[in-house]
């Protein structure tokens, strides 16, 4: 049997079942669940002919005590991350990708792929090294995004932006040394965002690659938004720039 992870949740268990390429090997339900979500968890286990148990909700407890497991757990096949060529495509006006350069925690890693999941984004990149990996933290932050959205990880971050830049996509690093705002530059077109580590930021090869660098304008006293924050904010804002409304019309 291929090796197995543990995710928890039904965002994340839903996930799995509706969307993911290899469905779960096993789905723990807890018995003090009996409601629709949970009906939703056994139909569709029954329907793609996935074992599920339906045990105590200590039981869950004991196997997974970090996770919030909403009282549904799923022991699923290990994530394989996407191959590398898939990324070195033609651009595309409509082709964009978010870059996580050494993010740290696997719960901000989980958040930022719920958000690229939610605004679009083709490919999330990460490097081999120095990044947290998609653990079952990771993946119930995620909220079942982690089954919606490509994760490519690199051997070298920087070498990865320049062949995408030959390709001619535009590299946009945020930094908080920046001279130009989020909200002066075109983030239309083939794109890639890159974020730096928690309090590291970028490091010096990946910001020295990057065709520019911006930053999120900050009022109050607060020197830094959380990474996850920060990429929520930049992924919004080329969605809001990809996504023009429709004029209004006067009453």
């Amino acid at each position: 049997m291929a090796k197995s992870t543990l995710i928890g949740g039904f965002h994340a268990v839903l996930a799995a079942l509706e969307d993911a390429h290899d469905k779960p090997f096993e789905i723990l339900l807890a018995d003090t669940r009996n409601d629709d979500r949970a009906r939703r968890v056994q139909a569709l286990a029954r329907q793609h002919e996935v074992r599920l148990r339906v045990v105590p909700r200590a039981d869950l407890d004991l196997k997974a005590p970090e996770l919030r497991h909403q009282g549904v757990l799923a022991y699923v096949p290990e994530k394989a991350f996407d191959a590398e060529d898939a990324l070195y495509q033609p651009a595309e006006k409509d082709r964009w990708f978010l870059a996580l350069d050494g993010v740290q925690d696997p719960h901000n890693l989980g958040a930022c792929l719920r958000t690229a999941e939610a605004v679009g984004v083709n490919a999330v990149i990460i490097p081999k090294d120095r990044s947290a990996s998609l653990t079952a933290a990771a993946r119930a932050a995620a909220a079942g995004s982690a089954e919606r959205v490509p994760l490519v990880a690199v051997t070298n971050l920087a070498r990865t932006l320049e062949r995408l830049k030959e390709l001619g996509y535009w590299t946009t690093g945020l930094a908080g040394e920046a001279t130009e705002t989020l909200y002066e530059v075109d983030l239309t077109g083939p794109t890639v965002l890159v974020m730096g580590a928690e309090g590291e930021g970028l490091r010096r090869l990946t910001r020295e690659t990057c065709d520019r660098l911006v930053k999120i304008p900050m009022q109050g006293k607060t020197e830094s938004l959380n990474v996850s924050v920060a990429t929520a904010v930049c992924l919004y804002e080329a969605y809001r720039q990809r996504h023009p409304p429709a004029p209004r019309r006067r009453k």
